[in-house]
């Protein structure tokens, strides 16, 4: 009988220690995503970069130096538009405030709604891209046929590594919801 309540007492140790790992694989779940984007915004993986405009205000221009800033764009399937820069690349020193300009145009009969996601590469660049102002802060609704002129306000920092004369900044638009 001793047996039989020693494992019916371990039975439900584990049984309690099962059901701890799975809400706690269910929280780092939920919690992943947020995580994920501040490591990115913080260490620049995947392209993410740190949306400052304070910063702007305090960048000195090196006006020894010249960076070309490329511009790519890209519409993932389903949203039905089409979107790109007007203008493929930049020449911009580091600290300059550069405004460009992206164009979105609506190719179906309905409203869609879009959200931007961008990537800069090299890697070690993307830190050191600083966004003030963006289309990608927010989802952007196109009705049926509407064209949309996007700005993209930005400075290349100071501490760009030397080696580093060009970078890519690429946005893909994905479908979003009108939430």
């Amino acid at each position: 009988m001793a047996l039989k309540q020693d494992q019916v007492e371990a039975n439900r140790k584990l049984a309690f220690k099962l059901v701890w790992i799975i809400v706690g694989a269910l929280l780092f779940a939920f919690a992943l995503v947020p995580l994920y984007d501040v490591i990115c915004s913080v260490t620049g993986l995947n392209g993410k970069t740190k949306n400052t405009a304070e910063t702007a205000t305090k960048a000195v221009v090196d006006l020894k130096r010249e960076v070309t800033v490329q511009f790519v764009s890209s519409v993932m399937p389903g949203l039905g538009w089409n979107f790109y820069p007007k203008q493929s690349s930049v020449v911009v020193h580091p600290g300059q405030v550069t405004t460009v300009m992206f164009e979105a145009k609506n190719i179906t009969n309905e409203e869609v709604v879009g959200q931007a996601i961008p990537s800069v590469t090299p890697g070690k660049a993307s830190a050191h891209l600083k966004k003030i102002e963006c289309f990608c802060f927010v989802r952007q609704s196109l009705k049926p046929g509407e064209v949309k002129a996007l700005p993209l306000r930005f400075f290349v920092s100071a501490e760009l590594p030397k080696d580093v004369q060009e970078m890519t900044l690429s946005y893909s638009f994905f479908p979003a919801s009108q939430q």
